[in-house]
Protein backbone atom coordinates (compact mmCIF):
# COMPACT_ATOMS: atom_id res chain seq x y z
CA UNK A 1 0.00 0.00 0.00
CA UNK A 2 2.63 2.62 0.69
CA UNK A 3 4.35 1.64 -2.44
CA UNK A 4 1.59 2.52 -4.19
CA UNK A 5 1.09 5.94 -2.60
CA UNK A 6 4.65 7.11 -2.92
CA UNK A 7 4.36 6.02 -7.08
CA UNK A 8 0.95 7.95 -7.24
CA UNK A 9 2.77 11.02 -5.26
CA UNK A 10 5.67 10.85 -7.67
CA UNK A 11 3.21 10.59 -10.74
CA UNK A 12 1.52 13.70 -9.83
CA UNK A 13 4.59 15.50 -8.87
CA UNK A 14 5.39 14.70 -12.82
CA UNK A 15 2.31 15.64 -13.86
CA UNK A 16 2.50 18.74 -11.60
CA UNK A 17 5.34 20.37 -13.61
CA UNK A 18 3.18 19.90 -16.97
CA UNK A 19 -0.37 20.69 -15.84
CA UNK A 20 -1.47 24.10 -13.88
CA UNK A 21 -1.91 22.74 -10.61
CA UNK A 22 -1.39 19.17 -9.56
CA UNK A 23 -2.98 18.21 -5.99
CA UNK A 24 -2.31 15.57 -3.40
CA UNK A 25 -4.95 14.77 -0.66
CA UNK A 26 -2.78 16.63 2.62
CA UNK A 27 -3.69 13.17 4.54
CA UNK A 28 -0.67 11.89 2.79
CA UNK A 29 1.38 14.43 4.99
CA UNK A 30 1.31 12.86 8.40
CA UNK A 31 2.55 15.73 10.70
CA UNK A 32 2.18 19.52 9.57
CA UNK A 33 5.71 19.72 11.09
CA UNK A 34 7.66 17.75 9.17
CA UNK A 35 6.65 19.43 5.92
CA UNK A 36 8.95 21.73 3.87
CA UNK A 37 7.56 23.84 0.98
CA UNK A 38 10.21 24.21 -2.25
CA UNK A 39 9.48 26.94 -4.79
CA UNK A 40 11.53 27.06 -8.18
CA UNK A 41 11.71 29.95 -9.86
CA UNK A 42 13.14 28.58 -13.02
CA UNK A 43 10.61 26.49 -13.03
CA UNK A 44 7.74 28.02 -11.39
CA UNK A 45 6.62 25.71 -9.40
CA UNK A 46 6.04 24.62 -6.15
CA UNK A 47 6.35 20.88 -4.22
CA UNK A 48 5.92 20.07 -0.79
CA UNK A 49 7.73 17.86 0.66
CA UNK A 50 7.05 15.43 3.82
CA UNK A 51 10.03 13.57 4.29
CA UNK A 52 11.42 12.69 0.49
CA UNK A 53 8.04 12.36 -0.62
CA UNK A 54 6.27 15.11 -3.06
CA UNK A 55 2.75 15.44 -1.55
CA UNK A 56 1.21 18.44 -3.03
CA UNK A 57 2.38 20.02 -6.60
CA UNK A 58 1.55 23.13 -8.10
CA UNK A 59 2.35 26.13 -10.82
CA UNK A 60 3.48 29.74 -9.25
CA UNK A 61 4.22 32.88 -10.22
CA UNK A 62 7.03 34.55 -8.41
CA UNK A 63 8.59 38.59 -8.97
CA UNK A 64 8.81 40.06 -11.88
CA UNK A 65 11.89 42.17 -12.81
CA UNK A 66 12.67 44.98 -10.56
CA UNK A 67 10.04 43.24 -7.98
CA UNK A 68 12.29 39.71 -7.77
CA UNK A 69 11.43 37.27 -4.99
CA UNK A 70 14.09 36.75 -3.01
CA UNK A 71 15.98 33.18 -2.57
CA UNK A 72 16.96 31.66 0.39
CA UNK A 73 15.51 29.89 3.48
CA UNK A 74 12.31 30.96 5.14
CA UNK A 75 9.70 30.03 7.52
CA UNK A 76 5.51 30.76 7.36
CA UNK A 77 5.24 33.37 10.24
CA UNK A 78 1.53 34.23 9.78
CA UNK A 79 -1.18 33.16 8.39
CA UNK A 80 -4.39 35.11 7.38
CA UNK A 81 -7.36 33.77 5.64
CA UNK A 82 -7.79 36.97 4.16
CA UNK A 83 -5.23 39.91 3.76
CA UNK A 84 -4.42 43.17 2.11
CA UNK A 85 -1.36 44.31 0.71
CA UNK A 86 -0.16 47.04 2.81
CA UNK A 87 2.47 48.00 -0.02
CA UNK A 88 0.19 47.94 -3.01
CA UNK A 89 -3.09 49.80 -3.08
CA UNK A 90 -4.39 46.85 -0.69
CA UNK A 91 -4.31 44.51 -3.19
CA UNK A 92 -5.97 41.25 -1.86
CA UNK A 93 -3.75 38.25 -0.95
CA UNK A 94 -6.18 35.47 0.26
CA UNK A 95 -4.97 32.60 1.93
CA UNK A 96 -1.82 34.45 3.26
CA UNK A 97 0.89 33.04 4.54
CA UNK A 98 3.78 35.46 5.68
CA UNK A 99 7.71 34.67 4.97
CA UNK A 100 9.17 37.96 6.32
CA UNK A 101 8.03 40.78 7.79
CA UNK A 102 9.27 43.66 4.77
CA UNK A 103 6.08 42.09 2.71
CA UNK A 104 7.35 38.35 1.00
CA UNK A 105 4.43 36.00 1.07
CA UNK A 106 2.98 33.23 -0.19
CA UNK A 107 -0.67 33.65 -0.80
CA UNK A 108 -3.51 33.20 -3.56
CA UNK A 109 -4.04 35.20 -6.87
CA UNK A 110 -6.11 35.07 -10.04
CA UNK A 111 -2.94 35.77 -12.39
CA UNK A 112 -1.12 33.02 -12.31
CA UNK A 113 0.68 32.50 -15.65
CA UNK A 114 3.80 30.87 -14.98
CA UNK A 115 6.18 33.20 -15.15
CA UNK A 116 7.43 35.98 -12.72
CA UNK A 117 4.31 38.52 -12.60
CA UNK A 118 4.26 39.73 -8.77
CA UNK A 119 5.72 42.14 -7.22
CA UNK A 120 7.39 40.06 -4.96
CA UNK A 121 5.24 37.44 -3.52
CA UNK A 122 4.56 33.89 -4.29
CA UNK A 123 1.60 33.52 -5.99
CA UNK A 124 -0.50 30.18 -6.13
CA UNK A 125 -3.93 29.39 -8.04
CA UNK A 126 -7.16 29.83 -5.79
CA UNK A 127 -7.84 25.96 -4.68
CA UNK A 128 -4.23 25.44 -3.93
CA UNK A 129 -3.13 28.22 -1.98
CA UNK A 130 -6.60 27.25 -0.40
CA UNK A 131 -5.58 23.54 0.12
CA UNK A 132 -1.73 24.28 1.30
CA UNK A 133 -3.44 26.80 4.32
CA UNK A 134 -4.99 23.78 5.47
CA UNK A 135 -2.03 21.76 5.76
CA UNK A 136 1.09 23.63 7.26
CA UNK A 137 1.08 25.31 10.66
CA UNK A 138 3.12 28.68 11.22
CA UNK A 139 6.92 27.40 11.23
CA UNK A 140 6.81 25.41 8.25
CA UNK A 141 10.33 25.70 6.45
CA UNK A 142 10.01 27.35 2.89
CA UNK A 143 12.92 27.31 0.72
CA UNK A 144 13.24 29.36 -2.60
CA UNK A 145 15.79 28.71 -5.30
CA UNK A 146 16.70 29.97 -8.32
CA UNK A 147 17.17 26.01 -9.77
CA UNK A 148 14.96 22.56 -7.89
CA UNK A 149 16.31 21.53 -5.22
CA UNK A 150 14.79 18.22 -3.18
CA UNK A 151 15.58 17.09 0.27
CA UNK A 152 17.87 13.96 0.54
CA UNK A 153 18.52 12.45 3.97
CA UNK A 154 21.53 12.40 5.70
CA UNK A 155 23.71 11.05 8.45
CA UNK A 156 26.80 13.02 9.89
CA UNK A 157 28.07 12.59 13.69
CA UNK A 158 27.58 16.92 13.66
CA UNK A 159 24.16 16.28 13.05
CA UNK A 160 21.89 16.23 16.79
CA UNK A 161 20.35 13.66 17.81
CA UNK A 162 18.33 12.24 21.29
CA UNK A 163 20.38 10.52 23.62
CA UNK A 164 19.17 6.82 23.96
CA UNK A 165 18.01 5.97 28.08
CA UNK A 166 20.58 4.35 29.91
CA UNK A 167 19.71 0.59 30.10
CA UNK A 168 18.90 -0.69 33.82
CA UNK A 169 21.23 -2.67 36.05
CA UNK A 170 20.39 -5.86 36.70
CA UNK A 171 16.87 -5.75 35.32
CA UNK A 172 16.26 -9.18 35.12
CA UNK A 173 17.94 -10.27 38.43
CA UNK A 174 15.54 -9.96 42.11
CA UNK A 175 17.38 -8.73 44.68
CA UNK A 176 16.77 -8.83 48.29
CA UNK A 177 18.17 -7.60 51.41
CA UNK A 178 20.46 -9.66 53.58
CA UNK A 179 19.66 -9.13 57.71
CA UNK A 180 22.69 -8.44 59.74
CA UNK A 181 23.97 -10.82 62.38
CA UNK A 182 24.61 -7.76 64.60
CA UNK A 183 24.07 -4.01 64.64
CA UNK A 184 27.85 -3.60 63.87
CA UNK A 185 27.80 -5.74 60.57
CA UNK A 186 26.59 -3.30 57.61
CA UNK A 187 23.13 -4.46 55.37
CA UNK A 188 24.59 -6.20 52.47
CA UNK A 189 22.60 -6.92 49.31
CA UNK A 190 22.40 -10.72 47.78
CA UNK A 191 20.61 -12.37 44.87
CA UNK A 192 17.84 -14.61 45.71
CA UNK A 193 18.52 -18.63 45.91
CA UNK A 194 15.67 -19.45 43.58
CA UNK A 195 16.49 -22.92 44.24
CA UNK A 196 16.36 -22.93 47.55
CA UNK A 197 13.53 -20.35 47.72
CA UNK A 198 11.04 -20.69 44.40
CA UNK A 199 9.92 -17.93 43.69
CA UNK A 200 8.28 -16.30 40.18
CA UNK A 201 10.60 -14.40 38.33
CA UNK A 202 10.30 -10.74 38.33
CA UNK A 203 9.23 -9.11 35.29
CA UNK A 204 11.94 -6.81 32.96
CA UNK A 205 12.59 -3.54 34.16
CA UNK A 206 11.34 -0.98 31.24
CA UNK A 207 13.14 2.16 30.77
CA UNK A 208 10.70 4.70 30.42
CA UNK A 209 10.49 6.37 27.52
CA UNK A 210 11.51 10.03 27.36
CA UNK A 211 8.72 12.98 26.13
CA UNK A 212 10.02 14.79 23.19
CA UNK A 213 9.81 18.06 23.15
CA UNK A 214 6.58 19.68 21.72
CA UNK A 215 7.77 22.13 20.22
CA UNK A 216 11.06 21.95 17.51
CA UNK A 217 14.20 24.32 17.60
CA UNK A 218 15.44 26.32 14.50
CA UNK A 219 19.25 26.65 14.76
CA UNK A 220 21.69 28.63 12.87
CA UNK A 221 25.67 27.78 12.96
CA UNK A 222 27.44 31.22 11.09
CA UNK A 223 31.13 33.18 11.37
CA UNK A 224 30.53 35.11 14.59
CA UNK A 225 30.64 39.00 14.29
CA UNK A 226 32.01 41.88 16.32
CA UNK A 227 28.10 41.30 18.22
CA UNK A 228 29.52 37.49 19.40
CA UNK A 229 33.29 39.07 19.88
CA UNK A 230 32.22 42.23 22.04
CA UNK A 231 29.84 39.71 24.52
CA UNK A 232 32.67 36.75 25.04
CA UNK A 233 34.97 39.96 25.82
CA UNK A 234 32.70 41.42 28.35
CA UNK A 235 31.27 38.10 29.57
CA UNK A 236 34.94 37.00 30.12
CA UNK A 237 36.03 40.92 31.67
CA UNK A 238 33.47 40.42 34.13
CA UNK A 239 34.76 36.99 35.55
CA UNK A 240 38.38 38.49 35.79
CA UNK A 241 37.06 41.02 37.90
CA UNK A 242 36.61 44.17 35.53
CA UNK A 243 33.17 46.00 35.08
CA UNK A 244 32.07 45.56 31.52
CA UNK A 245 28.21 45.83 31.92
CA UNK A 246 25.80 43.34 30.81
CA UNK A 247 27.06 41.30 27.85
CA UNK A 248 24.97 42.55 25.22
CA UNK A 249 27.24 42.96 22.54
CA UNK A 250 27.48 46.67 22.70
CA UNK A 251 30.41 48.52 23.09
CA UNK A 252 28.61 51.03 26.20
CA UNK A 253 30.95 53.11 28.37
CA UNK A 254 31.45 50.71 30.74
CA UNK A 255 33.00 48.01 28.04
CA UNK A 256 35.33 50.68 26.97
CA UNK A 257 36.28 51.38 30.06
CA UNK A 258 36.84 47.76 31.43
CA UNK A 259 38.52 46.86 27.66
CA UNK A 260 40.83 50.16 28.36
CA UNK A 261 41.98 48.81 32.00
CA UNK A 262 42.92 45.20 30.83
CA UNK A 263 44.98 46.58 28.47
CA UNK A 264 46.51 48.66 30.95
CA UNK A 265 47.81 45.84 32.63
CA UNK A 266 49.70 44.25 29.72
CA UNK A 267 51.43 46.75 27.91
CA UNK A 268 54.05 44.82 26.05
CA UNK A 269 50.96 42.44 24.54
CA UNK A 270 48.76 45.72 23.01
CA UNK A 271 51.85 47.79 22.06
CA UNK A 272 50.90 47.65 18.16
CA UNK A 273 47.23 47.42 18.50
CA UNK A 274 45.70 50.21 17.41
CA UNK A 275 41.93 49.28 17.99
CA UNK A 276 39.56 48.89 20.71
CA UNK A 277 38.43 45.50 20.21
CA UNK A 278 40.55 43.40 18.00
CA UNK A 279 41.91 39.31 17.64
CA UNK A 280 44.77 40.27 19.86
CA UNK A 281 42.45 41.24 22.68
CA UNK A 282 40.31 38.46 22.44
CA UNK A 283 42.88 35.67 22.22
CA UNK A 284 44.52 37.70 25.63
CA UNK A 285 41.36 37.80 27.31
CA UNK A 286 40.83 34.33 26.67
CA UNK A 287 43.85 33.28 27.81
CA UNK A 288 43.24 35.40 30.72
CA UNK A 289 40.17 33.38 31.78
CA UNK A 290 42.34 30.13 31.53
CA UNK A 291 39.88 29.27 28.54
CA UNK A 292 42.32 28.34 25.70
CA UNK A 293 42.17 29.90 21.89
CA UNK A 294 38.59 32.14 21.02
CA UNK A 295 36.19 30.28 18.93
CA UNK A 296 35.36 31.61 15.74
CA UNK A 297 32.32 30.15 14.94
CA UNK A 298 28.70 30.42 16.80
CA UNK A 299 25.46 28.43 16.94
CA UNK A 300 21.79 30.40 18.12
CA UNK A 301 18.96 28.55 18.52
CA UNK A 302 15.43 29.99 18.66
CA UNK A 303 12.02 28.10 19.68
CA UNK A 304 8.53 29.32 18.89
CA UNK A 305 10.47 32.13 17.17
CA UNK A 306 11.99 33.18 20.48
CA UNK A 307 15.89 33.28 21.07
CA UNK A 308 16.78 30.67 23.37
CA UNK A 309 20.55 30.95 23.61
CA UNK A 310 23.74 30.65 21.84
CA UNK A 311 27.11 29.46 22.28
CA UNK A 312 30.65 29.19 20.36
CA UNK A 313 31.56 26.96 18.28
CA UNK A 314 34.72 26.52 16.26
CA UNK A 315 34.84 26.24 12.60
CA UNK A 316 38.30 24.72 11.32
CA UNK A 317 40.27 26.37 8.16
CA UNK A 318 37.68 29.93 8.55
CA UNK A 319 39.36 30.83 4.98
CA UNK A 320 37.39 28.59 3.63
CA UNK A 321 33.42 29.47 2.49
CA UNK A 322 31.11 27.17 4.19
CA UNK A 323 28.52 27.58 1.86
CA UNK A 324 24.67 27.28 2.58
CA UNK A 325 23.08 24.54 3.63
CA UNK A 326 19.55 23.93 5.15
CA UNK A 327 18.93 20.39 6.99
CA UNK A 328 15.13 19.32 8.86
CA UNK A 329 14.84 16.74 11.25
CA UNK A 330 11.91 14.73 9.75
CA UNK A 331 11.93 11.76 12.69
CA UNK A 332 13.24 11.14 16.15
CA UNK A 333 13.70 7.90 17.70
CA UNK A 334 14.32 8.71 21.42
CA UNK A 335 14.13 5.09 22.37
CA UNK A 336 17.16 4.03 20.20
CA UNK A 337 18.49 7.68 20.24
CA UNK A 338 18.42 7.83 16.41
CA UNK A 339 17.25 10.82 14.08
CA UNK A 340 16.52 11.54 10.64
CA UNK A 341 18.13 14.58 9.08
CA UNK A 342 17.41 15.48 5.49
CA UNK A 343 19.73 18.33 3.67
CA UNK A 344 20.12 20.84 0.51
CA UNK A 345 22.58 23.31 -0.27
CA UNK A 346 21.48 26.56 -2.03
CA UNK A 347 23.47 28.39 -4.01
CA UNK A 348 25.05 31.40 -2.41
CA UNK A 349 28.02 33.32 -4.25
CA UNK A 350 29.67 35.73 -1.99
CA UNK A 351 30.21 39.20 -3.15
CA UNK A 352 34.42 40.24 -2.52
CA UNK A 353 33.25 42.67 0.18
CA UNK A 354 31.71 39.54 1.94
CA UNK A 355 34.44 37.73 1.54
CA UNK A 356 36.72 40.22 2.76
CA UNK A 357 34.88 41.11 5.91
CA UNK A 358 34.46 37.67 6.55
CA UNK A 359 38.04 36.53 6.08
CA UNK A 360 36.87 34.26 3.21
CA UNK A 361 39.78 33.59 0.48
CA UNK A 362 37.95 30.69 -1.26
CA UNK A 363 34.62 30.11 -1.60
CA UNK A 364 35.01 27.02 -4.35
CA UNK A 365 35.07 24.23 -2.02
CA UNK A 366 31.12 25.49 -1.18
CA UNK A 367 29.56 24.51 -4.31
CA UNK A 368 31.83 22.42 -6.17
CA UNK A 369 30.22 19.02 -7.34
CA UNK A 370 31.12 16.24 -4.68
CA UNK A 371 29.61 16.58 -1.10
CA UNK A 372 29.74 19.92 -0.22
CA UNK A 373 27.53 19.55 2.65
CA UNK A 374 29.39 16.45 4.85
CA UNK A 375 32.46 18.75 3.97
CA UNK A 376 31.18 21.49 5.73
CA UNK A 377 29.93 19.49 8.62
CA UNK A 378 32.94 18.49 9.25
CA UNK A 379 34.53 21.24 9.78
CA UNK A 380 32.31 22.22 12.73
CA UNK A 381 33.11 21.73 16.36
CA UNK A 382 30.12 21.43 18.63
CA UNK A 383 31.00 21.41 22.60
CA UNK A 384 30.09 18.53 24.23
CA UNK A 385 27.62 20.24 26.69
CA UNK A 386 26.45 22.69 23.77
CA UNK A 387 25.25 19.48 22.13
CA UNK A 388 23.91 17.86 25.01
CA UNK A 389 21.74 20.90 25.63
CA UNK A 390 20.51 20.61 21.81
CA UNK A 391 20.35 16.83 21.66
CA UNK A 392 17.84 17.19 24.71
CA UNK A 393 15.62 19.77 22.75
CA UNK A 394 15.40 18.34 19.01
CA UNK A 395 11.86 17.46 17.89
CA UNK A 396 10.42 16.31 14.62
CA UNK A 397 10.71 19.64 12.68
CA UNK A 398 13.52 21.20 14.23
CA UNK A 399 15.90 22.69 11.49
CA UNK A 400 19.46 23.27 11.25
CA UNK A 401 20.73 26.24 8.99
CA UNK A 402 24.71 26.14 7.86
CA UNK A 403 25.93 29.68 6.73
CA UNK A 404 28.89 32.25 6.24
CA UNK A 405 26.54 35.17 6.16
CA UNK A 406 25.04 35.17 9.54
CA UNK A 407 21.75 36.46 10.63
CA UNK A 408 20.81 38.82 7.81
CA UNK A 409 18.70 41.98 7.87
CA UNK A 410 14.86 39.57 8.06
CA UNK A 411 15.94 38.09 11.10
CA UNK A 412 14.00 39.50 13.50
CA UNK A 413 11.54 39.71 16.49
CA UNK A 414 9.06 37.12 15.75
CA UNK A 415 10.87 34.95 12.60
CA UNK A 416 13.24 32.36 12.87
CA UNK A 417 16.39 32.18 10.99
CA UNK A 418 16.13 34.16 7.54
CA UNK A 419 18.98 33.43 5.41
CA UNK A 420 19.00 35.57 1.76
CA UNK A 421 21.09 33.66 -1.16
CA UNK A 422 19.94 36.01 -3.14
CA UNK A 423 18.16 39.57 -3.31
Amino acid sequence: MRMVGIMFSRLVFGLGLLSATALVHPALAADARTLQIIVSKDKQSLAVYDGTEVVATSKVSTGKDGHTTPSGIFSVLEKQKYHESNLYSNAPMPFMQRLTWSGIALHESNSVPRYPASHGCVRMPGAFAKMLYGMTDRGVPVIISDGELAPQPIEHPTLFHPDAPAMPLLSDVELRPSMPDSPEKPVQVAMNDTAAMPMPAAPPIAAPEPEPPSEPISMLVTRRTLRETVIDIQTLLNQLGFSAGNPDGLLGPSTVQAIKAFKTLRPMEFAADRSLVSDTLLREVYAAAGRGEPPNGVIMVRQAFKPLFEAPVTIADPGLALGTHFFTLHAVDAKAGTADWLGITLTNNLSRETMKRLGITNQESSIITGKPIARSLSRITIPDETRRKIDALIAPGSTLTISDTGLGRETGEGTDFITITRG
